[in-house]
This record gives C-alpha cells, sequence and structure tokens, in this order.
C-alpha cells in the first residue's frame, strides 16, 4: 500500500524519535552559545569539579591503574599536533601541503626514516635510499593523529611500516585540523564547507597521490584506509581509472561502503529526514563543533565515559577491546571538522542502501508523479576497480555488512574478519600489532611494486564460506612452508583459481592443465605427520586464531610475467618471494587446487617447458 506524500515519509514512532533528536540538538546548541562566553577561570572551574566529582566516584584500583600509566598517557594525550606526537616516540616527521584542483589546502604528514635516517635522503633521485610508498588516510571526522595516538610504539602501524623500510604519507581531508584553508574562500563562509564525499573522491584522493608520487618519484604506492579513508578510497577509484594503475594494492580497515543503519532509533529517524531538516539542526558548516567545548571543561575519564556511551548508542558498540589509559591517550585526538554536508551525503547512502553521489536535488515530498523513473542518482561504479583489494573488518562491527560489500566490488576482493573486532579496534585495541598489522604487511609483500594492469598477481588467504569473492587474507611466512592439502570444490571462488576472481585476465594455460599433466612434476602426495628430521611446525602466534580452528589454507601463484618494474625497489623483493612459493609445490587443476610438499622446479623452467610442449603440438 502506497504511503500517503510528506506525512507518510516516516512512520509516527520516527517523527517522535526526530522531535526528540532536534530538541537534543537544540539544546546542545544552546549550551554552547553559553560557554562561549565563559571565561577561562570558569571553565577551569568547570574542569576541577568533574575531576574532583570523579575521583570521589571511581574506585582505588581505578585510580592506581591511571597513575600507573599517567604520565605517558598525558604526553600523548596533551600533544598539540602529528609532529609532537611522532616527536614522543622519537621519529622525525615532515609536513606537506597540497593545493587541490578546486582551490582547497591539504596537509600531508610523512614518516620516511628509522631512528638515525634523519639526516638521509629518502626518494629524492638519484643518491637518495629507494623505499617503497605506503599511503594512510584516516576516518569520518578525524584527522591523520588517530595513527599515532598510541601508547605502545609496537601497536602503531606507521611506525612500524617505517621500521619495515616503507615511506609512509598520511593524508587529511579537506576541512579538519590540517586542511582548514581554501584559496577561494574562507572557514567562515557557508561556501568553504559546501562539499561531501564526492569532492574527497574527485579532488583530494587523487590530488593528494599525484603530489606524493611527484615528490618521491615513484611510479605507484599502496593505499591503506580506515573507515570513510576506504570509502573514499573505493570511489575515487571507480571514477578515475588512470588512478589504478598508480595505487597497486588497496588494504581496507573496517571498510565502509553502505552501511545498514543507526543502531539508535533516535538518530536512524536522522537519516530519513529531509537534508533542509538536517541543514537546519547542524548548520552548514562544520558538525558537531561543541564537541572541542566539552574536552575543555571535563575532566578526561569522564570525558571518555561520555565518548564511549555515545558510541554505545549510536552503534551498539562496547569499546571493550581497547584498554583504559588507550582512551585516555586517544579519545583527545578523535575529533575533527567536516562538513554538514558530508554528514548528510552518508545519511542518504544509508537511507538508499546505495553507495551513491550526493543527492543535491532530492524530490520533493508532495511530488505525485514517480520521479524515480526520470531521475536516479549516480552511483559510484565501484565494480570498474582494477587495484587488488584486501578488505579487513570485524566480527562486531554494526557499520559492515560485508556480504552487500562484496557484491558491490570486484571479484579480485579478497575479505578476512576479525571476529571480536569492533570499528575503532583496527586503530586502537590492545592485540590489533598481532591481529590486524601481520595481514596488513603480508599484503604489502605480495602485491606492492607490482604492475597489476600489466601482471597477474597474487590471491591467497584460507577459503571461508564459499560466498562470490570472499576469501580470507590470513596466511604467515610459516603457512608458506607447511605441508597441506586443501580440497576445493567447483563452486567456491577459488574453484578456478585466478579465473573464479578475474575472469577476463590472460592466464598461462600450463595453469589450467590438471596436475598430473603439469611438465617437471610430480603427483602430490597427501602430507603426512612432520618427523623428527622435518620442519617444525611453528607454534601459533600469540593473538591469532588457532590452525586446528581455521580452514585449510591455499596459496595461488598467478605471476606469470616477472618483469622488475624501474624505479621500484620493492619489486626484486616481490619476485624473490614469488620464487620461494613456487619451489614450495603449488599445483592449480581446473576444479582443484592441491599446496603439498613436492619437489618442482622453478616457476620459470615450467613456463618455458610448458611453451616448449605448446610449440611441439
Amino acid at each position: 500500500m502506497a504511503r500517503a506524500p510528506f506525512i507518510g515519509r516516516l512512520y509516527w514512532r520516527e517523527y517522535l524519535a526526530l522531535y526528540a533528536s532536534l530538541i537534543l540538538v537544540f539544546l546542545e546548541g544552546f549550551i554552547r552559545i553559553i560557554t562561549l562566553g565563559l571565561p577561562q577561570p570558569i571553565i577551569r572551574f568547570c574542569y576541577n569539579r568533574s575531576r574532583n566529582a570523579f575521583n570521589i566516584l571511581s574506585s582505588s584500583q581505578g585510580r592506581q591503574a591511571r597513575s600507573k600509566h599517567s604520565s605517558f598517557v598525558t604526553s600523548v594525550a596533551n600533544a598539540a599536533d602529528f609532529v609532537d606526537l611522532c616527536s614522543l616516540f622519537g621519529y622525525y616527521a615532515e609536513e606537506h601541503v597540497v593545493q587541490t584542483g578546486d582551490g582547497y589546502l591539504l596537509g600531508l604528514h610523512r614518516l620516511g626514516w628509522k631512528k638515525g635516517e634523519e639526516g638521509l635522503r629518502v626518494n629524492t633521485g638519484r643518491g637518495s635510499l629507494r623505499k617503497p610508498v605506503v599511503y594512510l588516510h584516516h576516518g569520518l571526522m578525524m584527522n591523520s593523529e588517530v595513527w599515532v595516538c598510541l601508547t605502545e610504539k609496537e601497536r602503531s602501524l606507521p611506525f612500524m611500516l617505517v621500521e619495515k623500510g616503507y615511506d609512509v604519507w598520511l593524508g587529511n581531508n579537506r576541512g579538519n585540523k590540517y586542511s582548514k584553508k581554501s584559496t577561494r574562500s574562507s572557514p567562515t563562509s557557508n561556501a568553504f564547507w559546501d562539499f561531501s564525499m564526492d569532492q574527497f573522491a574527485f579532488h583530494d584522493i587523487p590530488d593528494s597521490i599525484d603530489y606524493i608520487l611527484a615528490t618521491t618519484a615513484q611510479p605507484s604506492l599502496s593505499y591503506v584506509g580506515f573507515s570513510q579513508g576506504t570509502a573514499q578510497a573505493f570511489a575515487t577509484l571507480s571514477i578515475h581509472p588512470n588512478l589504478n594503475d598508480k595505487i597497486d594494492v588497496f588494504i581496507a580497515l573496517a571498510p565502509a561502503m553502505s552501511p545498514a543503519g543507526i543502531h539508535n532509533g533516535f538518530v536512524d529517524a536522522l537519516t530519513k529526514a529531509s537534508p533542509d531538516v538536517l541543514f537546519l539542526a547542524f548548520g552548514r558548516r562544520s558538525i558537531l563543533s561543541s564537541a572541542t567545548m566539552w574536552q575543555a571543561i571535563l575532566y578526561p575519564p569522564i570525558f571518555v565515559r561520555l565518548i564511549d556511551m555515545s558510541l554505545a548508542f549510536l552503534f551498539n558498540w562496547g569499546s571493550k577491546n581497547i584498554s583504559a589509559h588507550q582512551k585516555l591517550a586517544a579519545y583527545p585526538h578523535l575529533y575533527s571538522f567536516t562538513s554538514t554536508k558530508s554528514i548528510v551525503h552518508w545519511f542518504q547512502i544509508i537511507r538508499n542502501k546505495c553507495f551513491q553521489m550526493y543527492d543535491d536535488d532530492v524530490q520533493a515530498p508532495l511530488s505525485l508523479g514517480a520521479s524515480e523513473r526520470y531521475y536516479k542518482v549516480a552511483k559510484f561504479p565501484t565494480r570498474n576497480i582494477k587495484t587488488p583489494i584486501v578488505l579487513l573488518y570485524g566480527g562486531s562491527d554494526s557499520l559492515v555488512d560485508i556480504n552487500i560489500m562484496l557484491r558491490e566490488l570486484p571479484k579480485h576482493t579478497v575479505a578476512n574478519e576479525i571476529p571480536h573486532f569492533e570499528h575503532l579496534d583496527f586503530l586502537w585495541a590492545e592485540h590489533v600489532e598481532t591481529l590486524v598489522h601481520p595481514q596488513v604487511f603480508e599484503a604489502l609483500e605480495a602485491y606492492a611494486g607490482r604492475d597489476h594492469l600489466k601482471q597477474q598477481y597474487f590471491t591467497y588467504g584460507t577459503i571461508n564460506d564459499g560466498a562470490p569473492g570472499r576469501m580470507s587474507l590470513g596466511m604467515s611466512e610459516d603457512d608458506f612452508s607447511s605441508p597441506m592439502t586443501a580440497e576445493i570444490s567447483d563452486s567456491d571462488p577459488c574453484a578456478n583459481g585466478f579465473a573464479a576472481h578475474n575472469p577476463t585476465a590472460s592466464i598461462d594455460p600450463v595453469h589450467h592443465t590438471s596436475p598430473a599433466k603439469l611438465p617437471g612434476r610430480r603427483e602430490p602426495v597427501t602430507p603426512t605427520p612432520l618427523s623428527s628430521s622435518s620442519t617444525a611446525t611453528p607454534d601459533p602466534v600469540p593473538g591469532k586464531v588457532p590452525k586446528e580452528k581455521a580452514k585449510q589454507s591455499v596459496l595461488n601463484p598467478m605471476m606469470r610475467k616477472r618483469q622488475r618494474r624501474s624505479g621500484s625497489t620493492s619489486s626484486s623483493r616481490s619476485t624473490d618471494s614469488l620464487a620461494k612459493v613456487g619451489e614450495g609445490g603449488i599445483l592449480l587443476g581446473a576444479g582443484k587446487a592441491t599446496l603439498g610438499s613436492v619437489n618442482s622446479p622453478s616457476m620459470a623452467d615450467v613456463d618455458q617447458k610448458g611453451s616448449s610442449n605448446r610449440r611441439k603440438k
């Protein structure tokens, strides 16, 4: 039954929720106006009174735990900017500014030097150190500080990438702390804040990447995004075909594309409201700017508790994987400015259940015609992405619907679930260095520096439930040498090797023959228990899923042309690792792949013999 125009836009419960939400918004705005006129002594008085109240109500054990980590945690929480945060851990950081095509000035940060390398030249031409480039991008209402505001260096992804020899760059969206300037408008004007994710995709990401590649003289880089940083990559790769050749792998942490909705009904009703209502409630400039006010007048543990309650209220997150002292250090760096229009854009995506561009022509509520027949908002064509995609998502993340996401992504997408992780855990969880970072490093080793548009590349991981395009990325270097056999059914996405993930790719016919017909190879042998003379199976890494509970692992080497790219130091490393994998004995058939401990020649010999056999035929 058709619903009445305008009145039937929402159900009566949703109208109540909408009105209640607007009352809360106006109440916060009223408090914000009052606090703007308060002198600093009154703000300090409120801060001290909240601190005393919290200490009285908190337990002695909680006070002891806070005092144990208070010194360094306070230093991280009070750090003024990205450079100060890096200096706390002994790293030198550069600051760069890039101008977008529409006049915005974006701040970029660079971590290119290990400790002791500060005086060396990195990626600056002849005589400089050549390092592969990795680009990291933050999430919604954040900035680059969220990557480095941790209490231990080992849990910071940028610092660990630097130690592994990467040239690390971190981007910032227009409007946030490091990008609040434009050559065409002032931040005090509505025109400055008239941007959504469309502008991030059309300007911010591609212009930042072009600047980085020009500065480092590298042909490509690797992209690691978090939350909205992944959505911006999905969008920009789908609309810029040439950008796919500049990004050799895209690793998405807590990927966001088309969230199912908001957990709380009050706020979820706002997603269905007209954009005019949202602009009336939040204004047409930056959204939730009062967050800085609450941070100033509240004692840090109370502010942390307020953030935790808000996350539970909006998204049903428990935030139990992040320690209390990590929250005290990181939450002061959590918020940064963005436009109300970018939030409205996400509400449109949630409401229409479609990863679309911003809808500037929202149909009038009283329209009686079938407007959907004559007007359709442009979607981001994400299936056109050619860059290899690796998804790492949390099993307890209410913002990720992996099945819907995989249906909208190309078939070569690889996905892996961290069962108990929520959204922010990919940045600050206690075991992020053992559950997430190793998989990021493996993906970079497998893909970084390869021209994926001209060469075939790895698809690797564990077979999950057979959903289209759904694989798991979770193999360590120890898994490569461990003898095992994986049986794959015809319905499995990896049943036909690489063709199941990229049917348009050109594959050497030798890889489609049965294992028995492969030249120079013996019949695969079912692995037996390792003897004392064999290589012992390593113990599971602490924090990872035990192997007996994991699915069988399978590795598909698909590199036919192992050509070194000029100017890329990571190509030789990737080729060497591929040769080792080839010696491990991977056999691919039309409907079956076997990974066994067999004696075999190198992949180059197999290709040479396969070519000679074809000439004889």
